[in-house]
């Protein structure tokens, strides 16, 4: 198995949901998958990890990593690495992500990165999300989204991996607005449009134990081929 950068079409399209029941779903299957969220921002929880996404892909894995391990960084104002830099004078650690990342790679035999935001979203002037993912050498899979607008989105998000010359191994839509296109249909033109295959569609979820995870994404997904 090769490691795998979970990458979206925008914030808030659910990567975090679809990172943790990929890591339930592979440590199911036997693998022992190690999880990383390299820059995440947002209010500091009060206990546990500052970041609720990092606790959440922490214990999808079951892993006991330590949290500057798992995320280098962390900006306490829900913004980009870079208005985070610019905001706070604290600078995005470039080199520190791939040191840890390099790390949790001889601690596990399979790593999750999660992304955040789009593949644009600035860490630095010149480098963006897709810089880190060509910088990690590992595949992207792109999550999506159902509404009205994700396949200009996903279009735009393809087109700068494929810039970039970054393996993507596929789209999963996190089918979790209701008021969207057809699943079917919106399958059906992401890949005609930017043949890519489109893995599967998850439903949205609302019982984030294992036993569930593990069901939804083993009846929903193509996880072949992301292994």
């Amino acid at each position: 198995m090769k490691s795998l950068f979970i990458a979206g079409t925008d914030t808030d399209v659910g990567k975090t949901y679809i990172a943790s029941g990929l890591a339930v779903a592979f440590r199911k299957m036997g693998h022992d998958v190690g999880v990383m969220k390299p820059f995440a921002a947002g209010t500091a929880q009060k206990k546990g990890f500052q970041s609720e996404d990092v606790e959440i892909l922490s214990n999808a894995a079951q892993v006991k990593d330590p949290e500057n391990l798992v995320n280098p960084q962390f900006f306490p104002i829900p913004a980009s690495p870079y208005t985070a830099w610019k905001n706070l004078k604290i600078k995005p650690k470039i080199s520190t992500v791939l040191s840890n990342f390099k790390k949790l790679s001889k601690l596990h035999d399979f790593i999750l990165v999660e992304g955040m935001g789009g593949v644009m979203t600035p860490i630095l002037k010149d480098y963006h999300v897709v810089n880190l993912i060509k910088d990690m050498k590992i595949p992207t899979v792109i999550v999506t989204r159902s509404k009205i607008g994700t396949v200009n989105h996903t279009i735009m998000t393809i087109d700068a991996c494929k810039r970039f010359k970054i393996q993507i191994k596929g789209i999963i839509i996190n089918n979790f607005d209701g008021d969207g296109y057809n699943i079917k249909e919106l399958k059906r033109d992401l890949q005609n449009l930017t043949d890519v295959k489109v893995l599967g569609s998850i439903p949205f979820i609302d019982d984030m134990s294992d036993f569930s995870l593990n069901k939804i994404f083993k009846k929903n997904l193509d996880l072949k081929s992301l292994m």
